[in-house]
């Protein structure tokens, strides 16, 4: 249900995007509507690709990687109490 709410949000963006850019004022360099027009279509942009970068998932990979990471240093932790080994170095 997560991923479908993105899809129909960005879609709903992206149906926004493509009705406005017609009707917008980009003619008349440094105009007041000109700057609005181009500061509107990158918001609905930064919108849709937000929506986008939910729907891929990369905020997925990104925490199971550090959970991963996390659990290696409290591993590591616990052998270094009991004494029994010494720090593994990360490397990034």
């Amino acid at each position: 249900m997560k991923g479908f709410k993105n899809v129909v949000y960005m879609s709903l963006a992206l149906g926004m995007l493509f009705y406005s850019v017609p009707q917008l004022e980009f003619r008349d360099v440094g105009s007041l509507p000109m700057v609005f027009s181009i500061i509107w279509v990158m918001m609905a942009l930064l919108v849709t690709a937000a929506h986008l970068h939910q729907i891929l998932g990369v905020d997925e990979e990104k925490r199971k990687e550090m959970n991963r990471i996390n659990r290696m240093k409290k591993w590591q932790l616990e052998q270094l109490v009991q004494g029994r080994r010494k720090l593994l170095q990360f490397r990034k």
